[in-house]
C-alpha cells in the first residue's frame, strides 16, 4: 500500500513517467489497484485531475504537467535533505549541545577537547555551564550533561567519565596556625569559612561521612561565591577554610600552600558522570564524544 503523501507523490510521478498504472505498480512493487486508489486520492484532495485515462494508455493532464514540472524538482530536494540526515547515523556529524557545571567542564571535558576538535571536525560541542544541581536535559533542549553522579536522575543514561572523586576541607598555614584545628565538622562553627552557591539550589552545606555517622554543616563566613578559583583565591590569601575537591587543590596541598583538615571525615564519592535521555537513534556526533570521555 502507497501511504504517507510523499510516497504518493512519488509514486505519481512514476505512473506519470511509466504512462501506465500496471508497469508503474511494478516497478514500485505494489497493486496496480492501490496504486490507482493512492493517485485517484490525490487529485480528490487537491481537487484536479492531474492524469487522462482510458484503458489502454495514461497520460498527464496540462494540470498534472504543471504539477510535475514543479513536482520533480522539489522531490529531489527533499530526497537529498533526507540522503543528507541520514548519512550522519554513519558520520559523526552537527552539533551537540552539552550542559555542565563549570568545575565538571574544567576537570573533565576541557583537556580532551582539543583533540576531539582534531578527531571529529564536522562536530560542534555547544557548552553551557551552570552550578544547578539538577537539571531537565529534553525540556532545556540539550543532548547530554556532565555532573556529579548524586545529581543525576534515575531515568538517565549516565557514563562515568572520571575517577570517584574526595573532599578536602583545607586553609592556609597562617589561618590554621591563628585557628584552633577543628577536629569535627561541629567545631566549623567556630571558624571562618567560604562558603559556595549552587545556583538556585542556594548555599552548599558541608557534607561529611565517617563510619555510619553522617553530617551536614552549614558554614559562616566573610564570603559567598559561586566560583572555584575565587574560592580557592581567597583562601590561599588566609581569609579562611573551604570545601574543595581534593584533585582541584592537589597541587596547593603538595606544595604546602594548603594544609587539610578533617580528612577522615571525607571519604571517597562518586564522580563525574556524563548522562543522556535514550540510547534511541543516538546520534554519532553524541556516541563519539561518549567514547572520547568514557573513563
Amino acid at each position: 500500500m502507497v501511504r504517507d503523501e510523499l510516497s504518493v507523490l512519488s509514486a505519481f510521478l512514476v505512473v506519470a513517467e511509466e504512462r501506465s498504472f500496471t508497469r508503474a505498480a511494478k516497478r514500485l512493487g505494489v497493486s496496480p489497484s492501490a496504486l490507482s486508489h493512492a493517485v485517484n486520492g490525490l487529485e480528490e484532495r487537491i481537487g484536479v485531475r492531474l492524469l487522462a485515462r482510458t484503458t489502454r494508455s495514461v497520460a498527464p493532464t496540462d494540470a498534472g504537467e504543471q504539477f510535475i514540472g514543479r513536482l520533480g524538482p522539489a522531490l529531489a530536494d527533499v530526497r537529498g535533505a533526507l540522503d543528507q540526515v541520514s548519512g550522519l547515523r554513519e558520520k559523526p556529524a552537527g552539533r551537540v549541545r552539552l550542559v555542565a557545571s563549570r568545575l565538571s567542564a574544567r576537570m573533565v571535558l576541557a583537556p580532551k577537547l582539543g583533540q576531539f576538535a582534531r578527531d571529529y571536525p564536522d562536530v560542534v560541542v555547544d557548552l553551557t555551564t551552570t552550578e544547578e544541581g539538577r537539571f531537565d536535559l529534553v525540556s532545556a533542549g540539550f543532548d547530554a550533561g556532565i555532573h556529579l553522579g548524586e545529581f543525576i536522575e534515575r531515568d538517565m543514561i549516565a557514563v562515568r567519565v572520571s575517577m570517584e572523586q574526595r573532599a578536602a576541607i583545607v586553609g592556609s598555614p597562617g589561618y590554621l596556625a591563628s585557628h584552633p584545628i577543628p577536629k569535627s565538622p561541629r567545631d566549623l562553627t567556630g571558624h571562618r569559612c567560604v562558603n559556595f552557591r549552587h545556583g538556585s539550589s542556594g548555599v552548599y552545606h558541608w557534607e561529611f561521612d565517617k563510619g555510619r555517622k553522617s553530617l551536614s554543616v552549614a558554614v559562616k563566613g566573610p564570603l559567598i561565591v559561586d566560583d572555584v578559583e575565587i574560592m580557592i583565591r581567597t583562601v590561599l590569601d588566609g581569609v579562611g577554610l573551604a570545601f574543595a575537591l581534593e584533585e582541584h587543590v592537589a597541587t596547593h596541598l603538595a606544595s604546602g600552600a594548603l594544609l587539610r583538615v578533617l580528612e577522615d571525615w571525607c571519604p571517597p564519592f562518586d564522580g563525574y558522570f556524563l548522562y543522556y535521555p535514550s540510547r534511541r537513534q543516538q546520534p554519532p556526533a553524541l556516541t563519539a564524544l561518549i567514547d572520547t570521555l568514557r573513563l
